[in-house]
């Protein structure tokens, strides 16, 4: 049976957006109120996912400003600001670069350097992310969830160094650090998810000056940063996820899934969520079938099979198709069916109108469904 997922985020209300830059923005808010917004926030979304059809559930990242730069309001170590890079494509395209800046479609967060010892804060928020998303499970019937967290080498990415002696160091010091997050999420009975951008989208971005054989090798260097840290967690309670970046735009930069196939593959995680519906990345799935013999077999695929970046809601039909595709590859019980990447990637910032990503969500379980029944 193919089951139904995605990436992790989803749109948040307003209400929420709102308490979350308050605390960006160091402004006075009630605590408690806060809390209760989010736990509210959490059990309207799952109730969303599964009317949707969806299987395996996340609680939509409702409590964090973006999926990669949480960590500086959990985290010490980070002040200041770290140097913004806009990805290599856009910089070719610089009116539509101009076009996207006047439309307000660059988000606006604090993006801090690391300028110290990177440690705990010691607070309680992922207990209580871990806590909103069970309870709403239960209240809704769903046995399967995940909590997304950083990677080591997207925390690099965004929150750049200032502090450590080398990159490795700064990787190592992460790794570290996050260990303890990913044991709790995991313990706790739900599935760890790790946002990766920095295996694909940091190759346009930080590193556009680079060959692709020397990403390459940054990239491996990240997975083993981020593999030292689940070295006490089995692979099949983890999912990796990889993109290019969730924005419309040329995406002619981006580095070929054949480039970082074999740096994919050897994450210590069983589930591994990737793009195959955008434009660019359509043709992907060919990777997979040329190098069929280099996928492990413990390996479950989780395409894409609607894209984050357009309103157009697919066909079921279309679906079945890309869900199929994969299917034909590894086996129909080696196959999740996800969307490209998240639906509130940052708070208060989406390309998608939220009614129609839970449309898209549907348009998932929709083509999921065909398949099964074929």
């Amino acid at each position: 049976m193919v089951k139904v997922t995605h990436v992790g985020s989803l749109p948040r209300s307003q209400q929420v957006v709102d308490f979350l830059f308050s605390r960006e923005n160091q402004q006075s808010y009630d605590q408690a109120a806060f809390d209760q917004c989010m736990a509210d926030a959490v059990d309207d979304v799952v109730a969303k996912q599964v009317a949707a059809g969806v299987n395996i559930v996340s609680d939509g990242e409702i409590s964090k400003i973006s999926y990669a730069t949480y960590v500086k309001d959990r985290y010490t170590g980070f002040s200041g600001d770290s140097e913004r890079n806009a990805p290599a494509d856009l910089k070719m395209f610089p009116s539509f670069l101009e076009r996207i800046a006047k439309s307000g479609g660059t988000p606006q967060y604090a993006r801090p350097m690391c300028t110290g010892e990177v440690r705990s804060k010691g607070g309680n928020e992922l207990e209580l992310d871990i806590a909103n998303l069970k309870a709403a499970m239960t209240k809704h019937g769903v046995s399967e969830g995940f909590i997304s967290a950083a990677s080591p080498g997207v925390i690099s990415l965004f929150l750049q160094n200032q502090f450590y002696s080398t990159r490795e160091a700064y990787l190592a010091a992460l790794a570290e650090a996050m260990k303890q997050e990913y044991e709790t999420i995991v313990n706790s009975g739900l599935m760890l998810q790790l946002d990766c951008p920095d295996l694909a989208l940091s190759r346009h971005m930080l590193f556009a000056d680079l060959s692709d054989q020397e990403f390459v090798k940054i990239a491996q260097a990240n997975v083993d940063a981020l593999n030292y840290a689940l070295s006490n967690i089995p692979s099949d309670r983890v999912r990796v996820h990889i993109c290019w970046g969730n924005y419309e735009g040329p995406h002619c930069c981006d580095i070929e899934m054949d480039q970082i196939f074999s740096t994919l593959m050897s994450v210590d995680a069983d589930y591994l969520l990737f793009e195959t519906s955008n434009p660019r990345h359509g043709h992907d799935w060919q990777t997979f079938a040329e190098r069929r013999a280099e996928i492990p077999d413990n390996k479950i695929l989780v395409p894409g099979v609607v894209d984050t970046t357009s309103n157009f809601i697919e066909h079921p039909k279309l679906v079945a198709e890309r869900i199929e595709r994969f299917a034909n590859i590894v086996g129909k019980d080696r196959v999740v069916a996800g969307s490209d990447c998240g639906f509130g990637t940052f708070a208060g910032f989406g390309a998608i109108d939220p009614a129609i990503a839970y449309e898209k969500l549907s348009a998932i379980a929709k083509g999921a469904k065909i398949v099964n029944g074929r």
